[in-house]
């Protein structure tokens, strides 16, 4: 199992990292032109929803599909990785790093039945038709059956974290929150769970902690602060970019490819998370209204008149907790420098996938 875990973490690493400036670029481009941001502009806000929905899951996908079959591998995955996004509602980065291996390593095990038997000066011509005809073959099947497994698992995880604030366990709800948040579902669960629960609770108290559980951006700060003091390569050199787009510029998804790439990161979020939940269901703090987005200055903006001290305190302690939690997982299991993108990656990256 500890093996596993290893190999799926260097699959995720070698699909994320090469596109980490990818995710940068979306980062600066949605924290400056969106309405609430630095100088906003309705124009070029535009690139926002389809970079986050089509560009970056199809780098991903051809990336993985990449990692399998060279460029015929990332081709198809990047085919069969558009039928997740369009055949669902968020942001598809699990489905990405699914289909896009999995398409990839369909194609080089049809190839590798079929193609010693191609009569000469037909390779081009079975070369295109093989890899569109089982494109179409897979996108069909992802659009119409796996789409909906997808979207189930996003549904899911949103309805958990509703049950777990129901159920009054208020700081256990950010174990599925931030599993939901990496995977690019954090507005689903703020906008569709915590939000309206917040409205209502602050229309009787004044404040309310809903509007802090998704958007608090003292984890993130913290992990992305870990990876700089413990990090190695691209990692450790994005991290204080990172933080200024996430810390100051609201942007979460900047720091969701760090915990991507390294899933064991999870945990250092998740000790962020639940440190502060617990300080603020202890203090009774609360905000009056959605940050929006989750910066620093959109909490200052949201502080009640009176305990905003218990607010700010609250994103300190998720902020400590996250980087020395992160700190310590880094030091014991370092983050591999793979040649993503290569081939002869995937030996070490999925298990039974030969090249």
């Amino acid at each position: 199992m500890k093996e596993f875990i290893q190999r799926v973490g260097g699959a995720a690493s070698g699909m994320v990292i090469p596109n980490i400036g990818a995710f940068i670029a979306w980062g600066l481009i949605t924290s400056l032109y969106i309405g609430p941001g630095w100088a906003p502009n309705e124009n070029l806000s535009e690139m926002v929803g389809p970079m986050i929905f089509n560009l970056l899951p199809l780098l991903i996908g051809y990336t993985g599909g990449k990692m399998i079959y060279g460029h015929r591998g990332g081709v198809i995955g990047a085919v069969v990785t558009m039928a997740a996004i369009v055949g669902t509602e968020s942001p598809q980065f699990l489905g990405a790093m699914l289909v896009g291996p999995g398409a990839a390593k369909v194609l080089k095990e049809l190839d590798a039945r079929l193609r010693d038997n191609v009569p000469e000066g037909f390779e081009m011509l079975y070369d295109n038709f093989s890899s569109g005809i089982l494109g179409w073959g897979l996108a069909v099947f992802v659009y119409s059956f796996l789409a909906n497994i997808l979207q189930a698992v996003a549904d899911g995880l949103g309805n958990f974290a509703a049950g777990i604030v129901d159920a009054g366990l208020v700081p256990l709800a950010d174990i599925p929150i931030e599993v939901a948040k990496v995977l690019f579902l954090n507005n689903a669960v703020n906008h569709g769970v915590l939000t309206p629960l917040g409205a209502a609770q602050a229309a009787e108290e004044g404040k309310s902690i809903y509007y802090m559980l998704e958007s608090n951006p003292g984890p993130g700060l913290g992990l992305l602060i870990a990876y700089y003091i413990a990090g190695t390569g691209m990692w450790k050199q994005s991290a204080p970019g990172s933080i200024i787009i996430h810390f100051f510029g609201g942007i979460h998804e900047i720091y969701f490819p760090y915990v991507l790439g390294h899933p064991i990161m999870i945990v250092a979020m998740w000790a962020g998370g639940i440190s502060a939940d617990l300080w603020w269901v202890a203090t009774d703090a609360g905000l009056v209204g959605p940050p929006s987005p989750g910066s620093i200055f959109a909490y200052l903006a949201m502080l009640p008149r009176s305990g905003g001290a218990n607010v700010l305190i609250g994103v300190a302690i998720g902020a400590v907790a996250a980087a020395v939690v992160g700190t310590i997982l880094l030091r014991i299991r370092p983050i591999q420098e793979t040649d993503a993108g290569v081939d002869e990656a995937i030996d070490t990256s999925i298990p039974g996938v030969d090249v």
